[in-house]
């Protein structure tokens, strides 16, 4: 299942939420997005289809292996190039809120050199 952007945002709202709570819940996922409860229900069961989800008997949801990895690594580029428009000079929220929207669609090999410039 190749993924599309929201699948990802998705994936990167319950991993963030993860780590500020001990239990995530479609609800919480809708608050902090903005969305509605029925547009969280339908994109979490095709995350739970795809395997990236699970939801226990409680419905508190549940990152997969694959999940997590995805949810990691959507995190990982919205923090590196947040910090690098930063260093740009970018005001703060500005630069979090393009990230945001850069994290999706950035090359590896962009990723990699622009990762390999706030290193040095």
């Amino acid at each position: 299942m190749a993924l599309h952007e929201s699948a990802e945002m998705y994936l990167e709202t319950i991993y963030l939420l993860s780590k500020q709570r001990q239990s995530v819940r479609s609800i919480d996922v809708a608050e902090h997005m903005g969305y509605s409860k029925p547009s969280i229900s339908r994109a979490i069961g095709l995350l739970k289809q795809g395997g990236y989800v699970t939801v226990d008997e409680d419905g508190f949801l549940l990152l997969t292996d694959t999940g997590l990895e995805v949810a990691q690594s959507v995190f990982e580029r919205h923090t590196i190039v947040s910090k690098f428009l930063i260093r740009l000079g970018v005001e703060e929220s500005v630069a979090v809120e393009d990230a945001c929207k850069i994290e999706h669609v950035i090359s590896d090999e962009s990723l990699a050199a622009i990762k390999a410039f706030l290193e040095k």
